[in-house]
């Protein structure tokens, strides 16, 4: 499902059965059964296609459902078991997906699309000014596997590194040489560019809205490559349509495709990906590869990477 640059059924071999690759995504539910129904086996990428019970209940002839990675928030896992559907997972890369997230960071302080868009159609030569990272503050939610990494680049580029999350410590933060922020807000106030690496969870859905984006310097730049729904999604909006915040570079939507009107397509002070952080070769071998893995031991009676 959703093989958007059609490459799945050349990153593995799938000869045990007999494959078919949909390029396009299917926005409703009922193009998603008429697609599939006749289907037994179905591998999607992670958060791409939603699962929920109806579709479950939609689909008779499921019997195996494999996704990439081993944790998938848009699959109803009790509603698999309730209907007889196996839900498998794979493997990903082991290293940190940070350089799409530095591309942003990178793109939006020294304004790299409007500039390189200037040279190729006759605009102004040179008309904007790049913030410089060494001295600036880099604010990390998050300190994670992800953001442990993203403090080590930051500090290599000269960045006073300063984290927080609702489980970080101050022991912890000194160990990876960052500055503990004991709240939040204190971390919204002071940072240049503040960089979102959490898990989505009840804790964290909302995380940041109105209030706290109002705290943000109007020189500051948001990132977010981890969830869309860790950020008010309207709030965000206001901020850049006002100009409350200097941009945001953005991976994750609330809507994937992100809809042709939507704003975050348009705003100027936007450097959007189409949520590539995970879209690598390495990434996609391991998932694809690992899918036929998956495949091939159900069939053989002992499924493997078990989700249900």
């Amino acid at each position: 499902m959703d093989d958007y640059q059609d490459i799945a059924l050349g990153l593995a071999d799938w000869s045990a059965v007999l494959a078919t690759s949909f390029r396009e995504h299917f926005a409703t539910q009922d193009d998603l059964v008429r697609a599939i129904d006749k289907h037994e086996i179905v591998v999607i990428m992670r958060e791409r296609t939603p699962f929920p019970a109806e579709v479950f209940a939609r689909l008779p002839n499921l019997r195996l459902l494999i996704t990439s990675g081993m944790r998938n928030a848009s699959i109803d896992l009790d509603a698999a078991r309730a209907h007889g559907v196996t839900v498998c997972g794979t493997g990903g890369s082991s290293a940190p997906p940070t350089e799409l997230t530095w591309a942003l960071i990178l793109g939006l302080a020294r304004h790299l699309i409007p500039e390189a868009t200037a040279l190729r159609t006759g605009g102004p030569w040179q008309h904007t000014i790049g913030l410089d990272l060494r001295g600036s503050t880099l604010g990390l939610l998050g300190l994670g596997k992800i953001g442990s990494q993203m403090a080590t680049i930051g500090r290599t580029f000269g960045m006073d590194v300063v984290a927080w999350s609702r489980s970080l410590t101050a022991e912890r933060a000194d160990e990876l040489g960052v500055r503990y922020a004991a709240t939040k807000e204190a971390l919204l106030a002071e940072s240049d560019i503040v960089s979102i690496h959490l898990v989505l969870s009840d804790r964290t859905r909302g995380l940041l809205g109105a209030p706290e984006l109002a705290l943000m310097r109007r020189t500051a730049y948001l990132v977010n490559t981890s969830r869309a729904a860790i950020v008010d999604q309207t709030a965000l909006i206001e901020a850049l349509s006002e100009g409350r915040i200097a941009g945001a570079g953005l991976d994750v939507f609330d809507r994937e495709p992100l809809p042709d009107d939507h704003p975050l397509r348009t705003l100027p002070n936007v450097l959007a990906t189409p949520h590539l952080g995970y879209v690598t070769q390495g990434n996609y071998r391991t998932f694809f590869g690992e899918a036929v893995a998956d495949i091939d031991a159900f069939l053989a009676g002992t499924p493997v990477r078990l989700l249900t």
